[in-house]
C-alpha cells in the first residue's frame, strides 16, 4: 500500500503523500506506524495518521525539511495565513491542518501545500473553486502545465519503478531514499 500510494515521496521527488487505508484495530495500525517511523525517521521521511472515520484512517507521509520549504513560499505563506494557519513553522501548520480535517465540515483544499503541489495551483484551485484548471494529473494545474505534465510522468515513472524494485526484492528499506 506504501509502495502504491507514496512511491514519489518516498524516493523523495514529492513532499507528501496522502492515503487512506482499513483498520481492524486503531491500537494495531498506530503500533505499525510507530515500528515505520523507526525506519523512516532516520531518513527524513515521518508517516502520521491525520483522521480516523470508522474503520479507515487517513495517512499522511511527508518529508518535513521538503515541507518546511515549500511552507516558506510567498504564496503558501500568503494562502496559510489568510486562513489563519500558525505559519512560525511547518509542524504546528501540520497540527492545524490536522485539527481542521477532523473538525471541519469543508475539506481544507490548502492540503495541496503539504503534498508538495506548486502553490500558484493550489492558489487557482482555491480561487476557482476547482474549476477551469488546464489539465488534471496529480493535481489541477492552474498555472504551469507543462512542467506540471512532467512531474505527472515522472511520478507515474517512480510508481512503476517502485512497484516492479519491491516485487523483486520485497524491500521496503531499500526504496526510502535518504533526503535528510
Amino acid at each position: 500500500m506504501l509502495v502504491e500510494n507514496c512511491s514519489p515521496t518516498m524516493a523523495g521527488l514529492k513532499t507528501g503523500s496522502l492515503f487512506s487505508c482499513e483498520f481492524k484495530s486503531k491500537k494495531e495500525l498506530l503500533e505499525s506506524i510507530r515500528r515505520l517511523n523507526a525506519r523512516l525517521v532516520p531518513r527524513g521521511v515521518r508517516m502520521i495518521p491525520v483522521k480516523f472515520t470508522g474503520n479507515r484512517a487517513l495517512i499522511y507521509m511527508y518529508r518535513p525539511k521538503k515541507l518546511s520549504t515549500d511552507l516558506c513560499d510567498s504564496t503558501a505563506l500568503s494562502i496559510l495565513s489568510k486562513k489563519l494557519y500558525p505559519t512560525e513553522n511547518a509542524q504546528s501548520c501540520v497540527a492545524e491542518l490536522i485539527k481542521r480535517l477532523n473538525t471541519q465540515e469543508e475539506f481544507p483544499h490548502e492540503i495541496g501545500l503539504f503534498l508538495g503541489y506548486p502553490s500558484a495551483d493550489v492558489e487557482g484551485f482555491i480561487k476557482n473553486k476547482a474549476k477551469g484548471a488546464k489539465c488534471v494529473g496529480t493535481w489541477k494545474v492552474y498555472s504551469d502545465e507543462e512542467n506540471a505534465r512532467k512531474k505527472f510522468a515522472l511520478y507515474k515513472k517512480c510508481k512503476r519503478v517502485y512497484e516492479a524494485a519491491y516485487e523483486k526484492h520485497n524491500s521496503f528499506d531499500r526504496l526510502v531514499v535518504n533526503c535528510k
